[in-house]
Protein backbone atom coordinates (compact mmCIF):
# COMPACT_ATOMS: atom_id res chain seq x y z
CA UNK A 1 0.00 0.00 0.00
CA UNK A 2 3.42 2.58 0.87
CA UNK A 3 4.64 1.58 -2.61
CA UNK A 4 0.72 2.41 -4.29
CA UNK A 5 0.66 5.38 -1.88
CA UNK A 6 4.10 6.47 -3.10
CA UNK A 7 3.61 6.06 -6.79
CA UNK A 8 0.14 7.57 -6.73
CA UNK A 9 1.94 10.73 -5.18
CA UNK A 10 3.86 10.72 -8.28
CA UNK A 11 1.44 10.34 -10.23
CA UNK A 12 -0.64 13.18 -8.67
CA UNK A 13 2.87 15.61 -8.53
CA UNK A 14 3.45 14.56 -11.94
CA UNK A 15 -0.20 15.92 -13.31
CA UNK A 16 0.05 18.91 -10.73
CA UNK A 17 3.12 19.62 -12.90
CA UNK A 18 1.49 19.01 -16.38
CA UNK A 19 -1.32 21.22 -14.92
CA UNK A 20 1.01 23.83 -13.97
CA UNK A 21 2.76 23.38 -17.61
CA UNK A 22 -0.13 23.67 -19.14
CA UNK A 23 -1.77 26.59 -16.84
CA UNK A 24 1.66 28.50 -17.82
CA UNK A 25 1.12 27.37 -21.34
CA UNK A 26 -2.35 28.81 -21.38
CA UNK A 27 -1.50 31.90 -19.68
CA UNK A 28 1.62 32.33 -22.44
CA UNK A 29 -1.11 31.68 -25.08
CA UNK A 30 -3.83 33.85 -23.49
CA UNK A 31 -0.73 37.08 -23.32
CA UNK A 32 -0.38 36.23 -27.25
CA UNK A 33 -3.45 36.29 -28.22
CA UNK A 34 -4.40 39.25 -26.12
CA UNK A 35 -1.34 40.85 -28.00
CA UNK A 36 -2.08 39.85 -31.96
CA UNK A 37 -5.63 41.25 -30.31
CA UNK A 38 -4.42 44.67 -29.86
CA UNK A 39 -2.07 44.41 -32.88
CA UNK A 40 -5.23 43.43 -35.09
CA UNK A 41 -7.33 46.16 -33.24
CA UNK A 42 -4.48 49.17 -34.39
CA UNK A 43 -3.82 47.36 -37.68
CA UNK A 44 -8.13 47.68 -38.01
CA UNK A 45 -7.93 50.90 -36.87
CA UNK A 46 -5.41 52.48 -39.55
CA UNK A 47 -7.15 50.95 -42.50
CA UNK A 48 -10.36 52.62 -41.35
CA UNK A 49 -8.36 55.55 -40.89
CA UNK A 50 -6.57 54.96 -44.55
CA UNK A 51 -10.13 54.35 -45.53
CA UNK A 52 -11.73 57.05 -44.53
CA UNK A 53 -8.85 59.43 -46.01
CA UNK A 54 -9.58 57.78 -49.06
CA UNK A 55 -13.38 58.27 -49.08
CA UNK A 56 -12.48 62.10 -48.06
CA UNK A 57 -9.56 62.16 -51.29
CA UNK A 58 -12.54 60.35 -53.56
CA UNK A 59 -15.39 62.85 -52.43
CA UNK A 60 -13.04 65.94 -52.94
CA UNK A 61 -11.87 64.81 -55.87
CA UNK A 62 -15.31 63.84 -57.05
CA UNK A 63 -16.02 67.47 -55.79
CA UNK A 64 -12.94 68.71 -58.36
CA UNK A 65 -14.72 66.60 -60.91
CA UNK A 66 -18.17 68.05 -61.31
CA UNK A 67 -16.16 71.51 -60.94
CA UNK A 68 -13.62 70.42 -64.03
CA UNK A 69 -17.15 69.44 -65.95
CA UNK A 70 -18.71 72.43 -65.20
CA UNK A 71 -15.99 74.67 -66.44
CA UNK A 72 -15.56 72.90 -69.33
CA UNK A 73 -18.82 73.02 -70.25
CA UNK A 74 -19.08 76.53 -69.63
CA UNK A 75 -16.27 76.91 -71.49
CA UNK A 76 -17.35 75.13 -74.46
CA UNK A 77 -20.92 77.21 -74.39
CA UNK A 78 -17.79 80.12 -74.46
CA UNK A 79 -16.35 78.01 -77.46
CA UNK A 80 -19.76 77.99 -79.80
CA UNK A 81 -20.71 81.45 -78.90
CA UNK A 82 -17.29 82.80 -80.07
CA UNK A 83 -17.67 80.33 -82.80
CA UNK A 84 -20.53 81.75 -84.24
CA UNK A 85 -19.63 85.65 -83.37
CA UNK A 86 -16.74 84.35 -85.70
CA UNK A 87 -18.73 83.33 -88.49
CA UNK A 88 -20.80 86.15 -88.34
CA UNK A 89 -18.10 88.13 -88.38
CA UNK A 90 -16.30 86.56 -91.92
CA UNK A 91 -19.75 86.73 -93.56
CA UNK A 92 -19.38 90.65 -93.15
CA UNK A 93 -16.04 90.79 -93.84
CA UNK A 94 -16.77 88.94 -97.17
CA UNK A 95 -19.77 90.94 -97.29
CA UNK A 96 -17.31 93.90 -97.02
CA UNK A 97 -14.61 92.50 -99.75
CA UNK A 98 -17.84 92.02 -102.35
CA UNK A 99 -18.38 95.74 -101.77
CA UNK A 100 -14.45 96.69 -101.83
CA UNK A 101 -13.94 94.92 -105.13
CA UNK A 102 -17.48 96.86 -106.38
CA UNK A 103 -15.75 100.46 -105.69
CA UNK A 104 -12.72 98.81 -107.89
CA UNK A 105 -14.40 98.37 -110.18
CA UNK A 106 -16.68 101.05 -110.32
CA UNK A 107 -13.72 102.99 -109.92
CA UNK A 108 -11.36 101.85 -112.60
CA UNK A 109 -14.70 102.53 -114.72
CA UNK A 110 -14.73 105.62 -114.08
CA UNK A 111 -11.50 106.41 -114.11
CA UNK A 112 -11.44 104.77 -117.68
CA UNK A 113 -14.23 106.90 -118.52
CA UNK A 114 -12.32 110.36 -117.37
CA UNK A 115 -9.07 109.59 -119.27
CA UNK A 116 -11.21 109.01 -122.22
CA UNK A 117 -13.42 112.21 -121.83
CA UNK A 118 -9.72 113.79 -120.97
CA UNK A 119 -8.24 112.44 -124.38
CA UNK A 120 -10.98 113.24 -126.29
CA UNK A 121 -11.42 116.80 -124.97
CA UNK A 122 -7.15 117.37 -125.55
CA UNK A 123 -7.93 116.28 -128.97
CA UNK A 124 -10.72 118.94 -129.25
CA UNK A 125 -8.63 121.40 -127.91
CA UNK A 126 -5.74 120.63 -130.18
CA UNK A 127 -8.89 121.30 -133.55
CA UNK A 128 -9.80 124.28 -131.66
CA UNK A 129 -6.34 125.55 -131.53
CA UNK A 130 -5.17 124.51 -134.51
CA UNK A 131 -8.53 126.71 -136.20
CA UNK A 132 -7.68 129.32 -134.04
CA UNK A 133 -4.33 129.82 -135.37
CA UNK A 134 -5.71 129.26 -138.53
CA UNK A 135 -8.63 131.98 -138.49
CA UNK A 136 -6.29 134.66 -136.89
CA UNK A 137 -3.44 133.97 -139.87
CA UNK A 138 -6.55 134.15 -142.05
CA UNK A 139 -7.66 137.60 -140.13
CA UNK A 140 -3.81 138.91 -139.86
CA UNK A 141 -3.74 138.05 -143.63
CA UNK A 142 -6.91 140.08 -144.30
CA UNK A 143 -6.14 142.86 -142.23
Amino acid sequence: VAMETVSLEHQIQSVQRHIAFLKKEQMELLHDLHLEILRLQKHCSELTHDLEMKELEARQQDVLDREMEEKCRAMEAQLQEKEKDNLELRKELQHKETLVAALRSSLRSKERRFLEELKRRSHRVTILDTELQKQTEAAAYLS
